[in-house]
């Protein structure tokens, strides 16, 4: 009898494009497993990533504003399914795998520091090596979930998630798309954040790139999709020329006003201090988690020690900096 997954698979391979990453060809996993009845290897990883615990700390992990106050703005969890659903809308659009897209958009920020990108170039600064986010996300689900085991996802998800930044591209076109969906994504939330902060308007963003993207942030995101499924095939993505100009415009204008705003980063320059005492502090084994004790064991104190840091929540690093250096009051 035909199981649910197989007959899954079936359709993908009638239905999507030539260049679609189809789940029965994935190259695997690095531990081999009985395939599920009902669950192609895809959709098994996008639900491993969202049931497991890095996924769930995101929502309280800094995307651009530190410890807003306002139930609004985003988090490392919300820009997350914020890619996702533009990741989809693309992969569906051009007929490609839109389960794997989903997995990769879903996984592809798991590593990321507590209060953004502030934390990763403090930590950055101090791991042997440097500290690149896409790796440490790579490495969350390769290694550190599941008590030391990992996720043992599927190689396309994995290599997804560790190129969706910078550097080599994906192997798939469902990874290239999520590149390139965090980059619509972000660059246009942050807009909305930055205006609900106060320290943007609409009007501010310049004629030569509204007229062209639009004058709001669901028709910037609709143009800019849109360009993408119109000038994109199976195997190559691209966007129309002007509106490629206009969003290189766009992620100019967001560096200056936003991202180097020297009120929206006020908050920052408090960082590096902060995550340089916790890492001080956890290069002794005994002061790490019980489940990172066996990483310094086997890859060193400074790896354990970024491993721990990265994986904290804003909260939680501030409270655990206050319990260990802030002098509590006598109760009398």
């Amino acid at each position: 009898m035909v199981t649910v997954r197989e007959r899954t698979e079936e359709l993908e391979a009638k239905i999507l494009a030539p260049g679609a990453a189809l789940s029965r060809n994935t190259r695997g996993r690095e531990r081999p497993e009985e395939e599920c009845g009902l669950r192609t290897p895809f959709q098994r990883d996008r639900d491993r990533i969202i049931h497991c615990k890095s996924f769930r700390r995101l929502k309280h992990k800094t995307q651009v504003f530190l410890a807003p106050e306002g139930d609004h703005y985003r988090t490392r969890l919300t820009h997350t399914l914020e890619v996702a659903q533009i990741a989809r809308t693309i992969a569906r659009a051009l007929l490609l795998n839109e389960d794997l897209t989903e997995a990769v958009s879903l996984g592809h920020d798991l590593g990321h520091t507590p209060f953004g990108h502030a934390g990763e170039r403090a930590l950055d600064k101090l791991v042997p090596g440097g500290f690149r986010h896409y790796e440490q996300s790579a490495r969350v689900v390769e290694k550190l979930e599941m008590g030391g085991r990992g996720l043992n996802l599927t190689y396309e998800v994995r290599d997804g998630i560790l190129h969706h930044t910078q550097g080599q591209e994906a192997c798939t076109a469902e990874g290239r798309i999520v590149r390139l969906a965090d980059r619509i994504a972000y660059l246009n939330h942050d807009i909305d954040d930055a205006e609900r902060a106060g320290i943007l308007e609409e009007k501010d963003i310049p004629a030569v790139i509204a007229d062209v993207l639009g004058h709001s942030k669901s028709k910037r995101i609709d143009t800019l999709v849109r360009s993408v499924v119109e000038n994109s095939s199976d195997v190559s993505l691209g966007m129309a020329s002007d509106v490629k100009e206009a969003f290189d415009r766009l992620a100019s204008f967001m560096d200056e006003r936003v991202y180097c705003n020297p009120y929206a980063k006020s908050e920052e320059t408090k960082v590096p201090a902060l995550i340089g005492a916790l890492y001080e502090y956890l290069l002794k084994p005994d002061h790490l988690p019980p489940d990172l004790r066996a990483v310094a064991e086997e890859e060193g104190a400074e790896r354990a020690a970024c491993d721990d840091i990265a994986g904290m929540t804003d909260h939680y690093a501030v409270q655990l900096f206050e319990t260990i250096f802030v002098p509590k009051a006598w109760k009398l």
